[in-house]
């Protein structure tokens, strides 16, 4: 006589998604409300017209990148380094590169990570490109300007900037004010000092370039006044070894 197989008890149908138990639409990404400090040395002055950025902004990201051999920077550190990786009469700060893969990569510099940021800087490099770069060894980014007689502008205060890339040219560099966007960014990463990764592409409004994961790197930097038409941030390698892996070059000529 033949033997039945018990059947498995029939599985019960999964649950509805927590939308619809509820009724509600999906939960959106909330920002969180900015609490970043103004910088101790930043004096409050009125901001260039951000009607003007838009419009030169839209030209900028029209430019090809251009590959010229041109400009050689030295690479030296001013002073020497102490034993804790500081550079002596250097100013510790913080430096975060961050932006889409493809896209144009931006540079914040703090006075520390819950400051708000004293110079923001927008490069003609991918940001994938230059992050490929930086795993691969030291890139030197000089940033040009031409100097004018009586000038008065401080040199991180300029506008616009030749770019090089290891010494080949490579676009524009561009400094803006601050927007919505990066100072979420900004917040979204005030408790890290040191750090790489990515970030969700809803933290950015911008859907044009909200392609894929926003990625960032943060370190320290120390910035060097060379004198008032020149100035430099070294990028410090958390392990103290090798020198910096990146260093970026303000300079008038």
């Amino acid at each position: 006589m033949a033997v039945s197989k018990p059947q498995a008890p029939a599985l019960p149908p999964p649950p509805p998604p927590p939308a619809a138990v509820e009724g509600k639409p999906p939960p959106t990404y909330t920002r969180p409300p900015i609490s970043l400090q103004p910088s101790h040395n930043k004096k409050s002055h009125p901001s260039k017209s951000n009607r003007l950025f838009r419009r030169f902004r839209s030209v900028f990201r029209s430019f090809p990148i251009i590959n010229i051999p041109s400009c050689k920077m030295p690479v030296s550190l001013h002073g020497g380094r102490s034993n804790d990786g500081h550079i002596h009469g250097g100013t510790r700060m913080t430096g975060t590169l961050f932006g889409f893969r493809k896209a144009r990569v931006n540079l914040a510099i703090q006075e520390n990570s819950r400051c708000l940021p004293v110079l923001l800087l927008e490069l003609a490099i991918p940001t994938g490109k230059l992050l490929q770069d930086m795993g691969m060894g030291l890139v030197r980014v000089a940033l040009e300007c031409e100097k004018h007689p009586n000038e008065r502008t401080k040199i991180i205060d300029e506008p616009i900037w030749s770019l090089y890339c290891n010494g080949r040219k490579s676009g524009y560099a561009v400094k803006r004010e601050a927007t919505d966007d990066d100072l979420n960014v900004m917040q979204m990463l005030h408790a890290v000092s040191m750090g790489a990764g990515v970030l969700p592409s809803e933290v950015t409004s911008d859907q044009q370039e909200s392609s894929g994961d926003l990625m960032y790197m943060r370190a320290h930097f120390e910035r060097v006044v060379g004198s008032k038409d020149s100035e430099t941030y070294y990028m410090m390698n958390p392990d103290g070894n090798n020198g910096p892996e990146l260093t970026i070059f303000f300079v008038r000529i």
